[in-house]
């Protein structure tokens, strides 16, 4: 998801480096607005940000209707404690 620019640097400057070969995001496109044709640039990086997202929930023919907006990140939370997308009980609302 393309972050506001306070919002990227403060992710990137809390990114350790980039992803190992094997990312579960591999390949993966990406676009910036639902139907567009044209695809973002990414760099795939090792997954040890946790960060709080808000997100429609509609899929139409396998992709997210609406895209994800970034909150903030949860520094006092490790990706241990977070389950796997897709994995683990539903997220709570609110």
């Amino acid at each position: 998801m393309p972050l506001r620019t306070a919002a990227g640097r403060l992710v990137a400057g809390h990114l350790a480096a980039a992803a190992a070969p094997g990312h579960q995001w591999e390949g993966v496109r990406f676009a910036a607005t639902w139907g567009a044709r044209d695809v973002l640039d990414t760099l795939l990086v090792r997954p040890d940000l946790v960060a709080e997202i808000s997100a429609g929930t509609a899929i139409d023919r396998g992709v997210f209707r609406h895209p994800f907006r970034f909150k903030r990140l949860r520094m006092v939370v490790t990706v241990e404690d977070v389950p796997r997308f897709g994995q683990g009980p539903a997220a709570a609302a609110g």
